[in-house]
């Protein structure tokens, strides 16, 4: 999912957000979706920790909504389109050309108020993550980390076409351009600097301690580059505009689940703390 972080970087938005559209008929409201007795959910491919091969944090909340509606999961996994709206338009409200989906619900949409405005078919809700740009470093080979300097002469892995790649690569007009591997992902950039092949790796901080897990032999460090904006992103749902009673439903789910901590009990099981949006 090499396309998939670098058009999600997005703005933080507002953290309460009030469904205020007025009542419509829905095209899957939630009686039918109830008489049905199925949710579809839409998630991305080869998006760990979120979503990878039908396993991962948006699929275990995914399962515990549905859960919570009385209903079954079905999932609907498939690869991101060349851009958002391509994937609000094939997953959420009209369906792909080839006759797959739409879903009920699309999982890990950025809360972003650009985003709404360009796609008006949508609802974009339930924030339920803050994703950041983290350095996790071999403290064995960098003891310690200052600045962007404390890189110079070290091999820094990313995964290729991503904001990572794109500010390492950039940053001082090049000047650690050649320090840095490329990996189709940035789980498998991790798994090298697990075992040594590399002294520290630039990526989402869900990556970073998905993989890493806690082992006091590498630490995070807030990453400080010129070009890569500190605040992150947030991510929600999405579901059509007039699916409200549905929209609702998922948020009264989604801030028990948050209340009760069912939330980042999901995320601590794939390893991942829960950065509250």
């Amino acid at each position: 999912m090499i396309m998939h972080v670098l058009r999600r970087l997005a703005a933080p938005f507002a953290l309460a957000f009030t469904l205020y559209a007025p009542l419509q008929q829905a095209h899957a409201d939630l009686d039918k979706l109830k008489q049905g007795g199925i949710l579809k959910v839409a998630v991305y491919n080869d998006f760990a920790p979120f979503s990878n091969k039908e396993s991962g944090i948006d699929v275990d909340f995914a399962r515990a909504l549905a859960d919570k509606l009385g209903l079954k999961l079905h999932l609907l996994p498939f690869d991101a389109g060349e851009d958002l709206g391509d994937d609000l338009r094939n997953m959420v409200w009209k369906g792909h050309y080839l006759g797959y989906g739409p879903a009920d619900v699309l999982m890990h949409v950025p809360v972003d108020p650009h985003l709404m405005n360009a796609n008006k078919q949508v609802k974009i809700f339930a924030p339920y993550y803050h994703e950041k740009v983290r350095l996790v470093r071999d403290v064995r080979k960098i003891p310690t980390y200052e600045s962007v300097d404390s890189l110079a002469g070290k091999k820094v892995g990313v995964e290729k076409v991503s904001i990572s790649a794109m500010v390492m690569l950039g940053e001082q007009d090049g000047k650690f351009r050649d320090n840095v591997k490329i990996f189709p992902t940035a789980i498998e950039a991790l798994e090298k600097l697990k075992a040594g092949e590399l002294d520290a790796v630039l990526a989402n901080q869900s990556e970073i301690e998905s993989v890493i897990r806690q082992d006091p032999n590498f630490a995070l460090s807030e990453a400080t580059f010129q070009r890569l904006p500190r605040q992150g992103w947030v991510v929600g749902l999405a579901v059509r505009d007039g699916d409200v009673e549905l929209a609702k439903a998922l948020q009264a789910a989604t801030n028990d689940m948050a209340s009760s901590g069912e939330l980042a009990q999901i995320f601590a099981k794939h390893g991942v703390s829960l950065a509250k949006p």
